[in-house]
C-alpha cells in the first residue's frame, strides 16, 4: 500500500535543500566581491546575485508551502517553474560575471 503523504514530503524536503544549496552558491558568489580588485561591474553582479536569491526563496517557499497544504497538492505552475530556472540561470551568469 502507497503511503500518499510521502511523495509530497520528499519534494517539499528537495526544495529546502535546493534553497539551501542556492543560498551557499549565492553566499560564494557574493563572497569574491569582497577582494580589493573587484570592480564596478563586480558589486553590480552581486546585488543582483542578491536579487535573485530573493526571488528563488520566494518560488520556493510557495512552493514548499503548497506541498504542505493538503495530501494532494497542486502541481507547480509554469509561472513558478519559469522563475525557478531563470533565477538558477542567472545565479550562474552573475558569478561568472563577478569572476571576469
Amino acid at each position: 500500500m502507497r503511503d500518499p503523504g510521502l511523495q509530497p514530503e520528499r519534494t517539499r524536503l528537495a526544495w529546502r535543500r535546493t534553497t539551501l544549496a542556492f543560498t551557499v552558491a549565492a553566499v560564494l558568489a557574493g563572497r569574491q566581491t569582497m577582494g580589493d580588485d573587484t570592480g564596478a561591474a563586480g558589486v553590480v553582479a552581486a546585488a543582483l546575485t542578491a536579487l535573485v536569491w530573493l526571488g528563488f526563496l520566494l518560488v520556493a517557499h510557495h512552493r514548499i508551502r503548497a506541498l504542505g497544504a493538503g495530501p494532494r497538492p497542486g502541481v507547480l505552475s509554469e509561472r513558478g517553474a519559469l522563475a525557478a530556472v531563470v533565477c538558477t540561470a542567472a545565479l550562474a551568469a552573475f558569478a561568472v560575471a563577478m569572476v571576469l
